[in-house]
């Protein structure tokens, strides 16, 4: 595997315990991401080092920086239809550029726009954005928030193919770490190295609420 791993006891001591924060592994060139499917088509995606064949382009699908979320959501690769784990590492701009684009999935005061005027941003973006609460290796909720992102029409095409570097299939080394989890010996667990990423662009920081 191309990732850069740590023991999870190690990063905890230094992770932020709580606000909205994109927890990756990241450099100058590209951005982790993660996500689950069936055999089909996570072989097909491993193997030709794109999306297609069983992959949908006509649905939303999405992506996840954080890997302790997507071992929440996918029971660490036990659920079914989620069994092949994906390390997508993707390029840095194309990353920020789907936030550029992005609109949140429900409603806030804060964004300083009116509920309809949210509701017609929704309708013509093709980018979803949804903080959610992040999970220890036990599933269960913190305070902190982590980020998933949803992708369709031009960004699911761009982002099947052109906007990927590489992409792994981590199923082999999530069962082996599942077992220090089912174990509860979390001293043991290995994850990939993760730290805050914030954006040079000041007002996309503050759109996602990063600090």
């Amino acid at each position: 595997m191309k990732i850069e791993l740590k023991k999870y006891s190690e990063q905890l001591k230094e992770w932020p315990k709580s606000g909205y924060h994109i927890m990756a592994q990241y450099d100058d060139e590209k951005i982790i991401v993660y996500q689950s499917y069936r055999k089909e088509i996570g072989e097909f995606a491993v193997k030709n080092q794109f999306f297609g064949g069983a992959f949908s382009l006509d649905r939303m699908t999405w992506i996840k920086p954080n890997f302790l979320w997507i071992m929440y959501r996918n029971g660490w690769g036990t659920k079914e239809g989620q069994e092949v784990v994906l390390a997508i590492h993707l390029k840095r701009e194309a990353f920020e550029k789907y936030l550029q684009n992005a609109v949140y999935s429900s409603y806030a005061i804060e964004f300083e726009v009116s509920y309809e005027e949210w509701q017609s941003q929704v309708k013509s973006s093709s980018v979803r954005l949804q903080w959610d609460p992040d999970h220890s290796p036990y599933g269960e909720k913190l305070e902190r928030r982590a980020i998933q992102i949803g992708l369709r029409d031009e960004f699911t095409r761009s982002y099947s193919k052109e906007d990927i570097l590489l992409i792994e299939d981590i199923s082999n080394f999530v069962k082996e770490q599942y077992k220090f989890v089912q174990n509860k010996e979390l001293d043991n667990l290995l994850i990939p190295a993760e730290k805050p990423f914030l954006f040079e662009d000041e007002k996309l920081n503050k759109k996602l609420r990063l600090k």
